[in-house]
């Protein structure tokens, strides 16, 4: 596969220096002059990709270099082919990643798939300094070419022109925008980082207002220019899969529950499900089904209306414990868990798992996941090693479930710093998060597990009418 659509880094010096802000911003300002976008965001991080999917008008998805091989980049960036430019978001600093050499960095992934870099300056309170430090980006990697700076949070007509007469001096990389500090917040943040684009109170007018800033502050047809400059790049044939069983696949999906990946997604209906999305908010019965996903997301921010909702939780009980299968991910752990605390509030959950948690001021498990599966289970083979992450806030304080772990961890947190992996019948558990393109037995055992939970539950209606 020959990479060469246009293509543009947005990188910073640091995390929360307005990389989304600005991604976001050229992506919609972009649409406004009728280019067909995709967005991608590097690494796992499933709120950023979100919104960027929310401007770009399509999903927006992650490139991840920790998680993905080559062929695994090469998948994602194909779903994207009808695209006229891609916009990738990095994360934290452009250099800062695993270790001290910056492994599996933003700068890796632009390098790798032939990204021209765009670097967002926070301006605050500096001015030569801020020429410094991006030139000092070139000291470190002069093989890394920084095409164009955005200065972000400028203080007004003379910082800005400071500003641009000291890069300018300094022979730094051409200043191409400078966007003015503003009063409001358009992206509040909180535990996890943003508040997702579904809770937002209006986030199409804050996509709107990110465009309005790009498109009054910065160069776009220069941007335009510097994404063209993108060299072709050669990676592996993307994977592909054929469908062959029916069956349907019930899909947490509602503001408590929105971390999925779409590849995630695509692979389960690849291989033969039907994904009915369910919603723990709002309904008060589970559909028909084979088989379920419970993704991640803010169970602790609506635990109280979770906990109301009894006769959806005690059904999805009765369900698992009828061998319903069921791969369950960070909220969705919590979900089956009888209890989460929350302060000095208790919330009583579905109780399928005898597990207790508390919900934390600091995180529990914060990053990527490297773990080994070191006991038999439903899903995947022992002696299998996983990459994956995790970031929660809450922790297993109690519970006679809380030992039956099937992963060994050599990176990350999870339960306790060494194991994660709950299993209990056809249900999988646990802190961790995995991609479809880095662990794809977990979607292809979900789907054998669903069709024989099918069949088994159409023998035993024709043997016995009155089962349902």
């Amino acid at each position: 596969m020959r990479v060469t659509t246009p293509r543009l880094a947005v990188a910073g010096l640091a995390g929360d220096s307005g990389k989304t802000l600005v991604t976001l911003g050229l992506v919609a300002a972009l649409r406004r002059r009728g280019r067909t976008v995709a967005g991608f965001k590097k690494g796992p991080d499933y709120i950023d990709a979100a919104w960027i999917g929310r401007a770009a008008g399509r999903p927006g998805r992650n490139l991840d270099t920790f998680l993905m091989d080559d062929r695994g980049l090469a998948t994602v960036l194909a779903a994207a082919a009808d695209a006229q430019i891609w916009l990738l978001e990095g994360n934290r600093g452009l250099f800062d990643g695993l270790d001290a050499r910056g492994t599996h960095s933003t700068a890796a992934l632009a390098r790798r798939l032939g990204f021209p870099v765009l670097l967002v300056v926070d301006a605050t309170k500096v001015t030569r300094t801020a020429a410094a430090a991006v030139l000092g980006c070139g000291v470190l990697d002069p093989g890394l070419r920084i095409h164009g700076v955005v200065l972000n949070r400028v203080g007004g007509a003379r910082h800005e022109r400071v500003l641009r007469e000291a890069f300018a001096v300094a022979g730094a990389p051409p200043v191409i925008g400078a966007i003015p500090r503003v009063a409001a917040d358009l992206l509040p943040g909180r535990h996890l980082g943003l508040v997702t684009e579904a809770e937002h109170r209006d986030a199409a007018a804050a996509i709107d207002a990110a465009a309005d800033l790009v498109e009054g502050h910065v160069d776009l047809d220069l941007v335009e220019r510097i994404a063209a400059r993108a060299a072709p790049v050669d990676l592996p044939d993307p994977a592909s899969d054929t469908a062959r069983r029916r069956v349907r696949i019930g899909v947490l999906r509602d503001a408590a529950f929105s971390f999925y990946y779409p590849e995630n997604l695509e692979r389960l209906e690849a291989l033969g499900a039907d994904l009915v999305p369910i919603s723990p908010l709002a309904d008060a019965s589970l559909p028909p089904i084979d088989a379920l996903y419970a993704g991640g997301g803010f169970p602790e921010q609506h635990a109280g209306r979770l906990a109301a909702n009894r006769p959806l939780l005690d059904e999805l009980r009765r369900r698992l414990e009828g061998g319903l299968p069921a791969w369950a991910e960070c909220g969705g752990l919590i979900l089956l868990a009888r209890e989460l605390r929350v302060g000095a509030r208790r919330h009583r959950f579905a109780g399928f798992l005898d597990l207790e948690l508390e919900f934390g001021a600091r995180p529990a498990g914060h990053g990527y996941v490297e773990a080994r599966v070191v006991r038999d289970n439903p899903f995947l083979a022992r002696g299998r090693t996983l990459r994956g992450h995790e970031f929660h806030y809450a922790r297993i304080v109690g519970g006679a479930d809380r030992d039956a772990t099937v992963l060994e961890l050599a990176r990350g947190h999870g339960i306790d710093g060494r194991t994660d992996g709950l299993v209990r019948g056809a249900t999988w558990a646990s802190w961790l998060h995995v991609h479809a393109l880095s662990v794809p037995e977990w979607a292809e055992s979900l789907v054998a597990r669903a069709a024989a939970f099918r069949a088994d539950r159409q023998v035993r209606s024709t043997c016995s009418p009155g089962i349902r």
